[in-house]
């Protein structure tokens, strides 16, 4: 496989992953990650998404199936497919006595770089870290700490960074400063794959999201395509007078009774041809049931996610993804 602007930067085919236990944790997990992109690998906890980052990153053998990271087979041309990759890991684990400048001097060592201060210092700076040069890894804050693991991970120059959980146990203003230190690195030509059951993270940051659960991934899609397509709008009426159930006349209809009567919410498909509200109307009226207020919502990213989990987790309910991320359906 070739390294051309055109080919994916990260190609993994049919991968699968079953330890001695018999436990299934990938089961023939394709995925193409563009060059220049983010993408958001999202789970729920034992789903899969580190053992496919640690496949990748060579920490972990396959049981079967192929991975190439920026052109090269991560088996048989394995180092340099490692010096394409920056890994920053769930736990902050380094050596705590050591200064954040030795940590990521020798980091950059470990790859065959030559020294080069200049790199490691516009990385440190870039961090937030350069003041703290001189400080031992065992004197800074747990958010502090994974900044040091980011620049470990950047000091060889990767082209190709994965942050596993990258703002787990951090508070939301370092999470925020984090979001906008990957899209700096996305902007200087990095690829980001990112893992994170923070909701938010994905829909923020990401171009393009993959959902894994128990092992299959389910569905790899655009970021805003997969909400458009997926996502349902809901029409919430406030009405005059408070209902004791939905009549019967309107059973067929996806209407739901909520706030103790006093509202209706009506679930539609925002690009259907017809989205019934105009009918629905007039039904209500024939039923004598008046409104004193309306207003539509959008389903988020986290409704589409528990959605798609729930129905992966269904046997028979798995969509094929294609070796491009694309979503295919039987």
């Amino acid at each position: 496989m070739t390294s051309t602007a055109a080919a994916p930067i990260v190609s993994i085919q049919n991968v699968s992953k079953t330890y001695a236990s018999g436990f299934h944790a990938l089961k023939d997990v394709s995925l193409d990650i563009r060059r220049g992109e983010i993408f958001a690998l999202l789970g729920p906890n034992g789903a899969g998404k580190t053992t496919l980052i640690n496949i990748v990153c060579g920490i972990v053998n396959a049981t079967s199936g192929t991975v190439f990271a920026d052109g090269h087979d991560i088996v048989r041309e394995s180092r340099a497919a490692r010096m394409a990759i920056g890994l920053v890991p769930q736990e902050l684990s380094t050596d705590a006595f050591e200064s954040v400048w030795a940590t990521v001097r020798f980091s950059r060592g470990l790859f065959g770089r030559p020294p080069d201060p200049a790199h490691l210092e516009k990385v440190l700076r870039a961090l937030s870290l350069w003041d703290k040069r001189d400080s031992r890894i065992m004197a800074l804050s747990g958010g502090m700490k994974r900044r040091v693991l980011i620049a470990k991970a950047l000091s060889h120059e990767p082209r190709i960074l994965f942050l596993d959980e990258p703002t787990a146990g951090v508070d939301v203003e370092l999470r925020r400063d984090m979001w906008q230190m990957v899209r700096e690195l996305r902007e200087n030509g990095v690829t980001i794959i990112l893992t994170t059951h923070y909701i938010e993270e994905a829909e923020e940051m990401a171009d393009r999201i993959g959902v894994i659960s128990k092992g299959d991934l389910i569905v790899v899609e655009d970021k805003h395509v997969l909400m458009r397509k997926l996502g349902k709008k809901q029409l919430t009426l406030q009405l005059q007078t408070p209902l004791g159930r939905i009549p019967d006349a309107l059973a067929g209809e996806p209407l739901e009774l909520v706030d103790d009567g006093q509202a209706l919410v009506y679930t539609f498909d925002a690009q259907a041809e017809r989205t019934g509200i105009a009918a629905l109307l007039r039904r209500l009226g024939e039923q004598g049931i008046d409104f004193k207020d309306l207003h539509s919502s959008e389903s988020s990213l986290e409704d589409i996610f528990v959605s798609l989990v729930h129905s992966g987790a269904r046997e028979g309910s798995r969509p094929a993804v294609a070796p491009g991320g694309r979503e295919t359906r039987a």
